[in-house]
């Protein structure tokens, strides 16, 4: 049996399949194409099921490819049973969706999920009445409490079974009128919920503060500045004594092979890249990824995006390319692929190019274990606003070369929500796992191909290529090699220059100038190998050939500009 997940974007959609999926899902491409969705197996009454989580969609008139995909899927013959999922404080827009659902014929039944958000708004809604109605079952939920899940999971295996098709008196409703829907939609609400008085309350005082034109990016700046020192201390605790412990083990693993033996070189190299995952990458990552996803789950990030919209709309930054730039802050594949769902080809290229600017968790590594380790958690911020002015100052420019109408952004702002803690971690660990599975092997490969490159002499030659870039910065010629290797991942930079220079301890062998410089060039230069096929397979390759190239110039502009600015003030 197979169940699909479809509904509205910040409707809880996802959410109510981490409740289900935990750790378990898998993410894979529809055929042909690279829009994702998510699955895993998920055990109900005594039986296992296939539940899938579609994109986020409003229609299924496919108005982008991730609507498009999401309808061919439904209509295909694998899927048995639909669960629509509805934020219950904002009922008519969900019901849109719902109308398009009930002409299919698939089994659909309707998650009334933020049923407590509902209640404190001041709504009532009359589920069996809209049940009835609907001739489909309405079961309410609260999917971030797993309020309803079970109930929701067992009703659908019921249906499976009994094979109920939608009895609904819309399915002769002319699906491709939009507006007809609409007005249906909105006589569902008005029939079937009831409005009570809605007091202001904590949350709305505390967006006046957090939405407000000044005292909004007051917050932002201080939350932001809150957030640098939570995991610049947690790092910092960490690392200091698992750093100094695994050092012991190094030293004592080159007295027992010998020093200077190629056994001993590659064997050392290889752990040295253990030891840079466990102790300089891990100690910022972790609370990172945790402190990021607390952030998301409370429905601050999504305020941050309307901050930032309002913010670069100014300066004429496209509206729509905030909500790669958001996602960029995770990791740049996603936020590439988030561009597909802008229509103009020219929108997709500035978001695009915009989103490979955007300090990923990878270049977190480099940012906390160099900047903020050694001059201090405020300066690794001013790193991250000045990449927010880079990026907002090249999307200036890019849309001045590249004339466009910057569309506004219809952005629903979500409750504030109390995260749970198996969600946030589950969020976290999703994350974690990749560094896990496909960075830290790289690492450790790269830290041994150094050694062995070293061991042979070769390491010049690498160093040589990079020699333009490095000597214009003023960097030592030993740097080359880790902004090479930097390019299969990010965290590698950092990894291999400790490697390259002789020494972790990067205030023995690196100035104060020279920390800021490459950690800024680091920022901005090539993007991955992950983040190069994103913008092949979603741009083509010419445009990200160019966009490749215009992160080199902006990183070799905005290197020596911080290299200027770190000499006056260091």
């Amino acid at each position: 049996m197979r169940v699909a997940l479809i509904g509205q974007p910040n409707c809880g959609k996802s959410t109510l399949f981490n409740q289900v999926a935990g750790y378990k899902a898998e993410t894979g491409n529809f055929t042909g194409t690279t829009v994702t969705f998510t699955e895993s197996s998920v055990r109900v009454g005594g039986e296992t099921i296939e539940v899938v989580d579609l994109p986020g969609t409003y229609t299924l008139a496919g108005t982008n490819p991730a609507e498009r995909e999401a309808s061919r899927y439904l209509l295909s013959e694998d899927v048995d049973l639909i669960i629509n999922i509805l934020d219950a404080s904002h009922i008519a827009q969900g019901l849109e969706l719902t109308l398009e659902l009930l002409a299919m014929k698939v089994p659909v039944i309707v998650a009334m999920n933020m049923m407590d958000e509902a209640s404190r708004m001041g709504l009532k809604i009359d589920g069996p009445a809209l049940q009835e109605k609907l001739g489909v079952p309405v079961l309410p939920i609260v999917a971030s409490r797993g309020r309803g899940v079970k109930g929701l999971f067992l009703k659908a295996l019921s249906l499976s079974k009994v094979k109920v098709l939608n009895t609904s008196n819309y399915l002769l409703m002319t699906e491709d009128d939009r507006m007809a829907r609409h007005k249906v939609a909105g006589g569902l609400e008005r029939e079937f919920v009831t409005r009570g008085e809605r007091r202001i309350n904590l949350r709305d005082r505390i967006d006046d503060l957090l939405l407000h034109p000044f005292w909004g990016y007051v917050g932002l700046v201080l939350i932001l500045y809150t957030f640098f020192q939570v995991v610049y201390g947690v790092g910092v605790l960490v690392e200091t004594p698992l750093m100094d412990y695994l050092d012991k083990i190094t030293q004592e693993l080159i007295l027992c092979l010998g020093e200077g033996k190629f056994l001993t070189e590659i064997t050392v190299g290889a752990l040295q890249g253990v030891v840079a995952g466990i102790g300089i990458v891990l100690p910022y990552l972790v609370p990172f990824l945790l402190g990021l996803g607390l952030l998301e789950d409370m429905g601050y990030m999504s305020r941050v995006a309307f901050l930032m919209d309002a913010l670069m709309h100014r300066i004429g930054l496209h509206g729509k390319a905030i909500v790669p730039f958001i996602l960029g802050y995770g990791c740049n594949v996603p936020a590439v692929m988030s561009t597909r769902t802008l229509d103009d080809p020219k929108e997709r290229f500035v978001a695009a190019a915009l989103a490979t600017l955007v300090p990923c968790a990878a270049i977190l590594s480099v940012v906390f274990g160099l900047v903020a380790f050694y001059l201090g958690p405020f300066m690794a911020l001013v790193l991250y606003l000045f990449n927010i002015f880079v990026i907002a100052l090249v999307g200036r420019v890019l849309t001045l070369m590249i004339p466009e109408d910057t569309p506004g952004l219809i952005l629903e702002i979500p409750p504030y929500r109390i995260p749970t803690l198996r969600t946030v971690t589950q969020k976290a660990w999703f994350r974690i796992k990749e560094f896990l599975v496909e960075a830290w092997p790289l690492l450790i490969g790269g830290s041994a191909i150094l050694a062995l490159a070293n061991f042979f002499n070769a390491a010049d030659f690498f160093n040589s290529l990079a020699r333009p870039f490095t000597w214009t910065l003023g960097l030592p010629p030993a740097t080359g090699v880790p902004l090479i290797f930097g390019i299969f991942r990010k965290e590698l930079s950092l990894v291999m220059l400790g490697q390259a220079l002789g020494s972790m301890s990067f205030d023995t062998v690196l100035t104060s100038v020279q920390m800021i410089t490459f950690t800024v060039f680091v920022m901005f230069y090539v993007p991955c190998l992950a983040t190069l096929s994103a913008l092949r397979r979603e741009l083509g390759t010419k445009d990200m050939f160019v966009i490749t190239g215009l992160t080199v110039v902006i990183a070799m502009v905005t290197a020596l500009l911080s290299r200027g600015l770190a000499i006056m003030f260091f």
